[in-house]
């Protein structure tokens, strides 16, 4: 008999904590399926804080297990590149374990308001260096803002609405405080014809020695195109050139002519010396200018453990490949006289790529997402880059190998 009752609390634990992570992750999986209802996703969202503040300590565990892996069940789908598809399990898990263990902390002190501390501090934490699993992050579709204020605002009125019994209705008011409508649009394009050519070259094409003579007239094709069109600027994706660009000469002097008739921003890679770079060059008017990407993907770029472990790691899955290196500060281009941040990839989808904007209000991202696809990361890439145009007020052109190009504007 007890232990009859143990497994059914078991399975309650579980379903509960699996029904709460559902609601969390909803909206990226809504989205991915082309659906956007501003009210379904303010109520899942809203039902999913509420119910980490109030579920069953042992629950949350599972709660953040099953977020971990519908959030990044997609980093699997690279392993096939690197011929370690057998490590599947073990990354799923490894993830789960780990968001598993930091929601199961928001109840080391089980009240409801240590719980709402902790979700807000979860906000601000970043393991591993990957940022990517952001609270706020749910209501980006919905009729509530995406701050700091409006998720300490959320989290007030769901503490008031379960502490109080007769008075509930006062937690409504921070609720009613956090909602942002929709404003009307206001396009801030910058003053240029620009091409962004949609690009679907297969990731285990790209970096094959017989394909790369065909992938760079591919490139060529598109800039003529470009040319012709009378386009200013013309942006191809990261690792467009999947070649240390800097030291191929032939096609370097290609870029150079044609970049006195249009402005050229590609993505490729970069030697100096022994260190190796993933960078966008910007050619124009035969002058040639890198930026060097300077937040790397952790365990894809580099590896955020200690030196013994990175060698290690390298050596065994790797092949005894060496991380990439980065540069110091973020880089920007002036088109015609017009600035743009340069981000590549995961850096776009970090507040480091945004320091020192100054009057800086559009940015080129450029990614290759057909390491991912198809799964749910170019979804909450999209969702990424929507909100962080939003927080910062810059519009972004996003263009990419593998997925849909879009512009994200405040």
């Amino acid at each position: 008999m007890f232990l009859a009752k143990r497994e059914h609390s078991n399975k309650n634990f579980i379903i509960k904590g699996l029904i709460t992570a559902i609601l969390f992750s909803s909206f990226i999986y809504l989205n991915y399926f082309g659906v956007e209802i501003k009210i379904i996703d303010t109520i899942f969202a809203i039902s999913a804080f509420y119910l980490i503040l109030t579920i069953p300590k042992k629950a949350l565990f599972f709660t953040g297990f099953f977020i971990g892996v519908f959030w990044c069940y997609w980093m699997a789908v690279s392993l096939k590149y690197y011929e370690l598809v057998y490590l599947t399990p073990i990354l799923l898990i490894g993830v789960g374990l780990v968001y598993g263990i930091i929601f199961y902390l928001f109840a080391l002190y089980d009240k409801a308001l240590f719980r709402a501390l902790a979700l807000f501090g979860f906000s601000f934490l970043i393991p591993f260096g990957f940022n990517w699993i952001k609270p706020e992050l749910l209501f980006i579709n919905s009729y509530i803002g995406t701050s700091k204020i409006d998720l300490a605002l959320i989290l007030i009125g769901l503490f008031l609405i379960i502490k109080l019994k007769r008075l509930k209705i006062i937690g409504i008011v921070p609720l009613i405080f956090a909602i942002s409508l929709p404003k009307g649009d206001f396009i801030d394009n910058p003053n240029l014809k620009i091409a962004m050519p949609q690009m679907n070259i297969q990731q285990n094409l790209k970096w094959e020695k017989d394909y790369r003579e065909i992938l760079i007239e591919k490139n060529f094709e598109l800039i003529a195109k470009a040319v012709e069109e009378n386009k200013d600027l013309i942006v191809l994706p990261e690792t467009s050139f999947a070649t240390a660009l800097n030291l191929d000469a032939q096609t370097m002097e290609r870029l150079n002519s044609f970049s006195y008739d249009i402005d050229i921003i590609t993505g490729a890679l970069y030697l100096e010396g022994e260190k190796i770079y993933n960078a966008t060059y910007h050619i124009s008017n035969g002058h040639v200018k890198i930026a060097k990407k300077v937040v790397l993907v952790p365990f894809g770029e580099e590896i955020p453990l200690p030196k013994f472990f990175v060698d290690l790691i390298n050596d065994v899955f790797y092949g005894g490949a060496s991380d990439y290196s980065k540069a110091s500060t973020p880089t920007d281009f002036i088109v015609k006289d017009i600035k743009f941040r340069n981000a590549i990839c995961y850096e776009a989808t970090t507040d480091e790529i945004f320091k020192d904007l100054n009057d800086t209000k559009y940015m080129i991202a450029t990614s290759n997402n057909a390491w991912f696809t198809p799964s749910i990361e170019p979804t909450l890439q999209s969702l990424l880059l929507k909100y962080y145009s939003k927080k910062y007020r810059v519009t972004i052109f996003h263009v990419v190998n593998g997925s849909k190009n879009e512009i994200f504007r405040p």
